[in-house]
């Protein structure tokens, strides 16, 4: 039998009076002239949104609802769009149309060696001294790199290093509170580049060195940098290449002293640049710089300017040569854009979420194009080594261990710097031969090899070589040889809290395990006693289900606390 259900005629729909403009959030004619001025000058390309978001930040102290919806007409993306990447960037303040912001945000360091050398009480301090200033704020700031300075503060774009009350307002009152104009740096001749050009040394050649100097990125990972040339070589164009100055881990800061040195600083970094850009056959170069670096976003647009003009004349006395495009670009306060696919998604205008892999950055990176991705410090060497030959870099270092590095040094030692030594040295011999020893009243403890992802060893281990590979065995890595000391009055509980609470703060949330791992595990490690087998179970998961090396990575100084410092935590 068939049921038969009948069929209502369609009732009216009530609609109110019609729309006379689109939906969402509407945009003034004022909204859209302001956005028109700070942005001036500037493509509106939706790959520089970011850009856009800085100039409506430096412009206004903040970002107001109203610019954001011009913005996002003016590059012709939707306002959920705009929105989301502005929301995602520490950097980046969202506010009312009419709401009052402070002329001035003084931002100080709460990572771990400025946490060791006073920075709560600097930052309970200041807060006092300018509770009744409207124009100043003052909040608490990740890691600035300037650890070798601590305590530090970042006033307006101006660091400020070795940071006090006093410093602090004397600073505000001059109202000198944007960038320094650093001293320019001595000129490349760019006599490995012309070697190049004229063809006195082919690519060929100059990877054959490369492979002899046994360079590794010097970023963190330690992979062989031949190997990423020949990978990217070996892919149709157009290649890319992404230079990652995003140096946001916690202890580091030899990437700005590369690039702000007086001698043979950014020039030679980019002059190692357009070496590997002329070897591996790429058209479009994306420096990507960490926005605490103000002093050095200056220089560095003050080189490449200067560069142009050499580019000129080398194009002229190289018909066939075609130097690739530079575009400098602006983190926003994203430790995760150190990822080198996050930091490819950023390039991009876009959130920084890192990518699943596969596929590697190297096959499909910036556009999807293949993409060589190297930090500053990697290319700094190329020149050195062209000049020298690779076999001169391989014949430095110790224990067995071939070549040199720049170690940031910071903590409870009398000269905190970079310092550039063997490789295989160890803490105990970095320590006494180049940071001056340990800091009066200070015995040593522990210490951080690799920044705050790569554990905390023991004061034991101080004669374990630090090099790639070497400390694995110890649960520890070198990373981006970031060395923090620690003195007998630390405690590595205390440096596993900070640490974690860094991860927690900067994790960028898009997957589960290192978004509520990192919460869980700080809330796990401020117990008195440790429950050490759930804080196993959650570490395992982290590391195997998280999607980028900061999850993976996060659960090393809890792990090397509970092995090597059980007596802290009652383990």
């Amino acid at each position: 039998m068939t049921t038969v259900i009948p069929i209502r005629p369609a009732q009216a729909v009530r609609r109110g009076p019609p729309r006379h403009t689109p939906k969402g959030r509407q945009t003034s004619p004022q909204a859209r002239e302001r956005v028109a001025v700070l942005c001036t000058g500037l493509a509106p390309r939706a790959d520089l949104l970011i850009e856009h978001l800085h100039r409506l930040q430096d412009g206004e102290g903040a970002l107001r609802h109203g610019h954001l919806a011009a913005l996002a007409e003016h590059l012709k993306l939707s306002q959920v769009e705009v929105f989301e990447v502005a929301s995602f960037y520490h950097h980046f303040e969202i506010v009312d149309d009419d709401a009052a912001v402070p002329a001035t945000v003084v931002r100080v360091c709460e990572s771990l060696s400025c946490s060791m050398a006073g920075s709560a009480t600097l930052m309970s301090d200041l807060q006092a001294a300018l509770a009744d200033d409207p124009s100043v704020r003052v909040q608490p700031a990740p890691c600035i790199g300037q650890c070798h300075r601590a305590p530090a503060a970042c006033v307006g774009q101006r660091q400020l290093p070795h940071a006090t009350v006093d410093a602090v307002q004397a600073l505000l009152k001059s109202g000198d509170t944007g960038p320094r104009d650093l001293p320019v740096p001595e000129a490349s001749e760019l006599k490995q580049l012309q070697r190049l050009l004229s063809g006195e040394s082919g690519p060929d050649a100059v990877l054959a060195e490369l492979k002899a100097s046994n360079l590794r990125g010097l970023g963190g990972a330690g992979f062989p940098a031949w190997r990423k040339w020949e990978t990217v070589r070996a892919q149709p164009g157009p290649r890319h290449m992404v230079v990652n100055i995003d140096e946001g881990e916690v202890g580091t800061f030899k990437d700005g002293h590369v690039l702000t040195s007086a001698q043979a600083g950014a020039p030679q970094v980019l002059e190692g640049l357009l070496i590997a850009a002329q070897v591996v056959g790429i058209d479009h170069v994306w420096l990507y710089l960490r926005d605490e670096y103000h002093d050095a976003r200056v220089l560095l647009q003050r080189e490449l300017d200067t560069l142009q003009v050499r580019l000129q004349a080398l194009t002229a006395q190289y018909p066939g040569y075609s130097p690739p495009v530079i575009e400098l670009r602006r983190g926003a306060g994203a430790y995760i854009c150190g990822e080198e696919s996050a930091l490819i998604e950023s390039v991009e205008g876009k959130r920084g979420l890192p990518r699943l892999k596969p596929p590697i950055v190297a096959l499909h990176g910036v556009f999807g194009r293949p993409t060589l991705a190297h930090n500053p410090e990697t290319l700094w060497w190329l020149p050195e080594i062209l000049a020298h030959g690779g076999a001169w870099l391989t014949a430095h270092g110790r224990a067995g261990r071939n070549g040199l590095r720049r170690f940031s040094v910071s903590g409870r030692v009398k000269q905190p710097g970079v310092y550039l030594a063997p490789a295989g040295i160890t803490l105990r011999e970095l320590i006494d031969e180049h940071a001056g020893g340990m800091a009066e009243g200070h015995t040593l403890y522990a210490y951080l090899p690799g920044g705050a992802s790569g554990g905390i060893l023991p004061a034991a281990l101080a004669d374990v070589p630090l090099d790639f590979d070497t400390l694995a065995e110890h649960g520890a890595f070198i990373g981006s040889m970031a060395v923090v000391v620690m003195g007998q009055q630390d405690r590595a509980r205390d440096a596993a809290l900070n640490l974690m609470r860094f991860f927690e703060h900067e994790s960028c949330g898009q997957c589960t395990p290192c978004r509520a791992g990192t919460t869980k595990a700080v809330e796990l490690i401020q117990a008195p006693v440790w429950d050490a087998p759930l804080l196993a179970e959650l570490s395992q998961v982290m590391r195997d289900a998280s999607i980028c090396g900061l999850g993976q990575a996060a659960p090393n100084p809890v792990d090397s606390v509970l092995r090597f410092f059980p007596h802290e935590v009652g383990a």
